[in-house]
């Protein structure tokens, strides 16, 4: 039995479907992996080749509307099926799934899933013309992929329920939610507490992931705690939502955060950190989350979908609203009053990890749901 998965950023092929390809291939199938900027020589290349995975570059734009770039790529994705005929294909984030779930059907695959591991540019904020149009091609081409596929996985219940309200998912597509990508809970071990409170946000800069609220809130904290520290981990993304680079060197100049920039390992951020925070509009789960309350650490977050699931309010974190300054701030200012919270928040964390989102769980669930366990 073959196995094809798709993606459309390399570095998450390992990083956060490792575990899954490890199990696949623990049960005898052949496992194949398409995305773009996999060539031979590649970061990921090798890697991935002396995991016993068979390797494919495929032309595929991540962001941006071409109809004939994407034309293109679900050519090569139904060439690619042709030639090595997989009995499952299963694609995660926008592209992927809408142009492999169609290669896949006219390429005649026996089993085909899509995992919707989060919703954004297209369904997040009120944007302007750009964003308002290619929110409508995107559910419309959602919505015709999706009624190819035998399953849908989401990563929250928001996101499921919303498809199933816009029509996107259609009743006749059977779907289930998992509980995100799951994280290594022996890779991400708990590491002992800074001593006074340090507070962390790892995130692509976008603006949807509540880069400027962080930034914000850590301005008002550090008015009256000059000594607390603001840490801030990502990179300019090539999104229309991303934070411009005169924004992050004015944090810089002005002292509001630490940048560490693109880390291949973020848990020596982690371990320097405190609190977790995470002000996102949406996620999937987020993953940066999941591996913060691995090694115990509490978390800040939203109360919005995707973000809400790893927070019980009070007990491993805080719940704040989307876009809320003072919500932030509220909820920094706490760890600053009691020093002892982080560490009794972060045992929670880590205990939440363990229960809920131990990836080998995560693994077994989505196996069991594509017929593979």
């Amino acid at each position: 039995m073959t196995f094809l998965l798709i993606a459309s950023f390399p570095d998450s092929i390992l990083h956060f479907r490792g575990p899954l390809l490890d199990a696949l291939l623990a049960r005898g199938l052949r496992v194949h992996v398409a995305a773009p900027g996999l060539a031979a020589g590649s970061e990921w290349y090798d890697p991935l080749r002396t995991r016993g995975i068979t390797v494919h570059d495929i032309p595929l734009r991540r962001t941006g509307m071409n109809p004939l770039a994407d034309l293109r790529t679900l050519i090569e994705l139904w060439r690619l099926m042709r030639k090595i005929r997989p009995d499952y294909v299963l694609a995660y984030t926008i592209k992927p799934v809408i142009y492999g779930s169609l290669a896949a059907k006219f390429a005649g695959v026996p089993r085909r899933y899509a995992l919707i591991t989060g919703l954004g540019y297209a369904f997040q904020g009120d944007g302007g013309q750009s964003r308002g149009l290619w929110r409508i091609v995107a559910r419309s081409l959602y919505r015709l992929a999706l009624r190819r596929v035998h399953k849908a996985l989401f990563q929250n219940p928001d996101d499921e329920a919303l498809f199933r309200t816009l029509g996107i998912l259609p009743a006749t597509t059977p779907s289930f939610v998992v509980n995100g990508s799951g994280v290594d809970v022996a890779a991400y071990a708990v590491a002992p507490l800074p001593v006074s409170p340090r507070f962390l946000l790892i995130a692509r800069l976008l603006g949807d992931k509540g880069v400027r609220e962080y930034a914000e809130a850590a301005r008002h904290i550090r008015i009256k705690h000059p000594q607390i520290a603001f840490t801030l981990v990502g990179w300019i993304d090539e999104n229309p939502d991303a934070i411009a680079q005169h924004e992050l060197d004015a944090w810089l100049a002005d002292g509001v955060v630490e940048y560490a920039g693109r880390l291949s390992d973020v848990r020596p951020a982690i371990a320097a950190s405190s609190v977790y925070v995470l002000p996102s509009y949406r996620e999937g789960t987020p993953r940066t989350v999941l591996e913060a309350m691995a090694m115990g650490r509490a978390v800040i977050t939203t109360d919005a979908p995707g973000c809400r699931e790893t927070v019980v309010d009070g007990d491993n974190g805080f719940l704040v609203p989307v876009k809320s300054v003072s919500g932030l701030v509220e909820a920094m200012q706490q760890f600053i009053d009691d020093p002892a919270l982080a560490g009794r928040m972060g045992g929670r964390a880590r205990a939440m990890a363990e229960n809920k989102y131990d990836v080998h769980k995560v693994n077994q669930s989505m196996l069991e749901q594509m017929g593979v366990a």
